[in-house]
């Protein structure tokens, strides 16, 4: 039998080919460590969440429960304080989501404030602490699990909007608030009018199916001041509600796999409006999640029903608590939860 004889010429080729191979899997596996730290993915997961769920996120009793803030941002008197305050709870086997509003004003007695502070208070005890206190004052309110936390500067919600090219929301009450804040005109003396006329503008919404840009989006979830039960933090939660689902529907149809500078320029428009305590593959797995939920599936909860207004005197200040007790309230979000 003959013998195969290598030279060193070609024993050194094969040499430096083994090495370059484990210096190759040397490399990756540093890259997939990076990227695991980075992101909370690694190629497995990866792999994983394009066939089949994604990365395993935290739940209780096959929910996942996201707290969404919403904050005026910029030059905005409060810039951290939360206008927008939803719990988005996900059921991670049917995939029905529910948006549950929380009214800003309700009374906490740990804070001794409005629970729209609680961003604010921890914010200003050490940077991250804003998500961490408002996670615990809003569970303390719903009874459920906070599992993460997303923020959203109104700076940058109009652009979110128009780079997607408007929504279309079904405006389901008529209305006008002769009383909505110009920005950037918060203390202009308006010429010595007493009612300082010009720091605010008339905007009026007709109902039915109306495509917003992002400037009319923004009026249509702040307006705070319309006569009647629109100019209640009870219908600026049902608005908000609405413009998720109008929000959610425009991206699932943009089909932004075929435009990919799009999908790009949102991607960059989001990051710089939102923060989170959520790693980059549980939002992916999140977004997965919220795809494969029909907007006939979206349910929308309310606790009005539940809060009552105290006498001033009691708090200084308007605010809203439990007509009955706290564990009422729980009671009754559970049970729409599941039914």
């Amino acid at each position: 039998m003959r013998r195969i004889r290598f030279s060193p010429f070609s024993i050194g080729i094969l040499i430096i080919l083994v090495v370059l191979f484990f210096a190759g899997i040397l490399k990756l596996w540093r890259v997939n460590e990076n990227f695991t730290r980075q992101t909370g993915l690694n190629l497995f997961t990866v792999g994983k969440l394009v066939v089949d769920g994604g990365v395993s996120l935290k739940s209780t009793d096959n929910r996942v429960n996201i707290l969404l803030l919403g904050m005026a941002g910029g030059t905005h008197d409060g810039p951290d304080l939360t206008d927008t305050i939803i719990v988005a709870s996900i059921n991670t086997k049917t995939h029905a989501t529910a948006l549950i509003s929380i009214p800003r004003d309700i009374w906490s007695d740990t804070l001794k404030d409005k629970i729209n502070s609680a961003y604010h208070y921890g914010e200003a005890k050490k940077k991250g602490g804003g998500m961490i206190l408002a996670k615990a004052i809003i569970e303390d309110v719903v009874g459920l699990p906070i599992h993460y936390v997303a923020t959203l500067d109104f700076t940058q919600f109009e652009s979110i909007i128009d780079t997607l090219g408007g929504i279309d929301v079904n405006v389901t009450q008529a209305f006008t608030d002769s009383e909505y804040p110009i920005a950037g005109r918060e203390n202009d003396l308006c010429d010595g009018d007493p009612k300082f006329l010009c720091r605010y503008e008339t905007i009026q919404f007709d109902s039915g199916i109306q495509h917003m840009n992002g400037s009319m989006a923004l009026k249509y979830v702040r307006s705070r001041h319309a006569e009647g039960d629109e100019g209640t933090d009870f219908a600026r939660g049902r608005r908000q509600q609405d413009v998720i689902s109008a929000l959610k529907e425009k991206i699932l149809t943009a089909k932004l796999w075929f435009h990919p500078s799009l999908a790009s320029l949102l991607f960059k428009t989001v990051d710089a409006a939102t923060d989170s305590d959520m790693t980059v593959g549980e939002q992916l797995t999140i977004g997965k999640l919220l795809a494969r939920t029909a907007s006939s599936a979206f349910k929308k909860i309310s606790i009005e029903s539940f809060l009552v207004v105290p006498p001033t005197w009691m708090y200084g200040r308007y605010v809203l608590v439990p007509e009955k007790d706290y564990a009422t309230v729980h009671a009754f979000v559970l049970n729409a939860l599941e039914n």
